[in-house]
Order: structure tokens, then sequence, then C-alpha cells
């Protein structure tokens, strides 16, 4: 099979080149046989902006799918194959099975050179009212791993728990997939980048834990609306997120309501303001709810499916964990605008806004810098770290001595295997609003000291203080002597180097 030329990511498409090359890769694999390319995020990430490119830099086949009837959904289906074979007249075919097959007909190695790219785009919507497509597709890519074909097939779709059941346990298509790919949000500095904040990491730090990394808000939500500095974010907050004429205002419902394993959305809305309001533990969560801790079981795994949620293990106590809003826009609405909901839909934002600023800061911006300063660690700050990177986390350590429990928020642990006991590489804490001194490294070096007496190798453990607010200057001093690693907005935003590299 001919490989494609020409697929060079199109300058129009911002950052994404990680999802570009594995797309393009996908595609241009030289194999004589039909493969499969599972897309899935939610919505608001590009995914339909990024394949569409890739469809017209191959001159593939693309069907948007849309909520309908099973003969409406075939009926559209057949008219966007036709216009792409270049029929005078829409095809009528009598089933989903006809028209599968007919697709897979057009990959054949006679009817053309190179690969074949067919995307169907929200898939979900087609499962849903013809549940027998992904055995029909099941058996043309079986079929096409006999006789040469050149298709190449990626469905995609936005609700998180359908795609990634299309793969999983008996599903049809289990096994036969090449590519599972995840679009996710940009990340905090790619976000930075986009809204073009990145010359201001407080502008840019208190806009990422209100938004995100999701592209949609700015161009299709907010049509270019961006704070023009960190004075002007009060009253962007209230123009647009807070303001009851903006599609922003409503979206946080919109996106639990868009997903279809959820029944109950008052239910899950509580299980989420709990997290929000600081309550992250299996316990917590079903205490703040008025339930038992086994009857919210489903309501976490499907937001989990749903990537609305994340279960992050305590890297310090083995089958402990907490829960983490993973969408900055839902941790806003459930800490900030679902309790005062009623002032806001009568345009009181300002009022409103006025009175949050310590909410906004314990619930909000405090605990999304925390998941920030770990992400930089993972990216970024590794080159820090004098030892290879192990698992990045967050979690307590409990010092029996002066009974109490230490909380960490940015921890780098590798497992102890192979007889080697697990070590430590960097303990941190992190302070969105506060000041940093040494009573805050004191606690990290008691952590380290515990950590040693339970067994755990140390000795190349390095100590961080994070802070979007500043450091004192007796922190400082001793950063300068070394073994101390002092991360401000400028450092987590690239701005300024780290001067001190951890042993």
């Amino acid at each position: 099979m001919r490989r494609q030329t020409g697929l060079g990511k199109p300058s129009r498409v911002f950052d994404r080149g990680t999802e570009w090359d594995g797309l393009t890769a996908f595609l241009n694999r030289p194999l004589p046989h039909a493969m499969l390319g599972i897309v899935s995020g939610r919505r608001r990430m590009g995914k339909t902006y990024l394949l569409r490119a890739l469809v017209e830099q191959c001159g593939g086949f693309y069907f948007g799918a849309t909520a309908g009837t099973e003969t409406e959904s075939l009926r559209q289906f057949s008219t966007a194959l036709a216009e792409h074979v270049g029929s005078p007249a829409p095809f009528t075919f009598s089933s989903w099975d006809d028209a599968i097959s007919y697709l897979f007909g057009l990959a054949a190695p006679g009817r053309g050179n190179g690969p074949f790219l067919a995307v169907i785009d929200e898939f979900p919507y087609l499962v849903k009212v013809s549940p027998e497509l992904p055995s029909l597709i099941q058996r043309e890519i079986d079929r096409c791993q006999v006789e040469e074909s050149r298709m190449r097939m990626l469905l995609c779709g936005s609700a998180m728990s359908v795609m990634g059941g299309l793969l999983a346990s008996t599903a049809p298509l289990r096994g036969r997939a090449q590519l599972e790919l995840v679009v996710r949000p940009f990340g905090y500095r790619a976000a930075a980048d986009f809204w073009g904040v990145a010359g201001e990491p407080a502008l840019a730090a208190r806009l990422h834990a209100v938004v995100g990394g999701t592209p949609a808000y700015r161009r299709q939500f907010l049509a270019d609306d961006i704070p023009v500095d960190p004075g002007d974010f009060d009253d962007w907050i209230c123009r647009t997120v807070l303001s009851p004429l903006s599609p922003l205002f409503r979206e946080a419902r919109y996106l639990l309501a868009e997903e279809t394993d959820i029944r109950d959305t008052a239910l899950y809305h509580s299980v989420l303001a709990a997290v929000a309001q600081g309550n992250t533990t299996r316990g917590g969560i079903a205490g703040y709810i008025g339930r038992k801790s086994v009857d919210i079981s489903h309501p976490l795994n499907v937001l989990e499916d749903s990537h609305l949620l994340a279960r992050e293990a305590d890297v310090f106590r083995a089958g402990k964990s907490q829960y983490r809003i993973t969408e900055p826009l839902i941790n806003f609405y459930e800490a900030v605008m679902r309790p005062a909901w009623t002032r806001l839909e009568s345009g009181q934002a300002v009022e409103v806004w006025a009175q949050s600023a310590e909410r906004f800061a314990a619930q909000v911006a405090g605990p999304h810098f925390e998941a920030v300063c770990r992400e930089y660690v993972l990216g970024p700050g590794r080159s820090l770290l004098g030892t290879s990177l192990g698992q990045v986390g967050s979690g307590v350590v409990t010092d029996p001595k002066a009974r109490r429990q230490i909380q960490v928020d940015v921890a780098v642990v590798e497992p102890g295997s192979g007889g080697a006991k697990p070590s430590v590489a960097l303990l941190g804490e992190a302070k969105w609003g506060t000041v940093m001194g040494m009573n805050h490294l004191e606690r990290l070096a008691r952590a380290r000291d515990v950590l040693t007496q339970r067994g755990m190798d140390t000795t190349v453990c390095g100590l961080a203080c994070f802070s979007g607010a500043g450091f004192s200057d007796a922190l400082r001093a001793e950063a300068e002597r070394g073994g101390v690693l002092l991360i401000s907005l400028d450092e987590l935003y690239g701005r300024v180097m780290p001067t001190v590299v951890l042993p």
C-alpha cells in the first residue's frame, strides 16, 4: 500500500501535535488490511475540528451523526456517502448492513491508491438507535483481515462511557482497534498560549482554574472575549461565566446532562458538589449527600468513566484515595455558582462574585493550583529531579509522634521492586494565596523524616515549595543554601527557570 504524503498539521490547528502525529501514523501504516481507530474526548475539545482537518488533507470520507431515528440517520449517512463518491442521486440503502458493506467496498485495493480514510463522528448517536452497528463493523474488519483492504476507519464520539465500552469486555470491537486516542483539554501552559495570556501568569492561572483547557470556550462560546490583564479578571468573570446571557453560564449543567449514562442529574450534582466542598473521600462524599458509601458506587463510576471525576491514589497509604473534579468549569459551578444560582439568574453577578473571594480561593483556585503543580512535575519540571521520575501524586504522611497528619500536595515516589525498598524523590507543598515561609519547609522536612523511619529511601529526596503568592525572605535564603526548590507562577509558566536543581 502506498503511503499517504503531504499530511503536515495545518497551521490553523493549535497545539495537538501529539494527536496529529498519532492519527497520521495510523493512517499511513503500510498494512494491506483494514484498520480501526477509536477517537474520544469530552465535548468542546476540538475532536471534530481535528478530524475534519485530517479528512481535508487526505480526501477521505467524513460523516457527522446527529440525534435522530434509525431511518433518518441511515438516510443522512447514505446522502453523505453519495456526495462523497459523486453520485448524481442519493443512495437508498435498506439497512445499515448494506451501507457499511458499501463503505468498506470503497476501500477495496482496485478502487484507488493509498489508504482510504472513513470518519464517523458522534458514533454514539448511531449506536443508540442502531445497536447492531459495532457488530456490522466488526464483521467487515474481520473480513478485511483475510482480504486486502485500504480501509482506515475512525469512530469518534463525546459520550465517554459509550466510546470506552466499544472496546471493553465482550464488546464486538474488542481487540479490533489499532488506535485508541483520547483528545484531552490543553495543558495549562498550552491553554495560556491559546488564550493569549502566557505573559501574565497570575491571570493565566486564574483563567485556567475557571475554564481549564477547553478550546471551544474562547472562540465559539465567548467570541474571543479575553480579560486584558489581571485587573480585568473580576469584570470578565461577571460578564461571561456568571452572566445569564453568556453561553458559559449553563455549560456545566449541560456537560453533565450530555452523558448518556447519567439519569438522575440531581444525585450526580450532589456528588460533584460534595467534592467541590472538600469532601474528597468516598466516605466524605456519602456523608455529605446523606447516602451510604455502597450506594454511591455507581455514580462515582459513571463520573469517572465520563472523565468528569478522577480517583487519585494516596502515594503513601495503600488502599486510600481521593476524588478530584477534572473539569474546572464544573468545579467552579459547584463551588461558586450553584449555591447562588437564583441570585445569578436575577443578574446579581457582581454582588455574588464579591462575596465569593474566599470560596474561590479555597475550593477552586487552591485545589486547582495543586493539580497544576503536579502537572508541572510530570512535564517541564522533570529535569529538576536528579533521579528518574516515579509516580507523581499526593498523599498523607501520618506522624505518630506528633499525632497529626501531614498533607503532601506534590510527591514523586518510586515503588520498590526486586528487593529494593520504595524511594521518595520529591516532597512538595503548594499554596495558592499564601506567602510560604519556613514553617512550610519544616513540615515537609518532618514528613521526610517520618518516611525515613518507615523504611523508605529518602537519600535523594528533595523538598519543594510551590506558591502563587511568593516566599518569605527566610525561605529564599534557605533555598539559596541548596536542597530546597522554590517554584512560583513565573517558573510554572516558563517565564523564568528555577535556579536550584535537586540532588
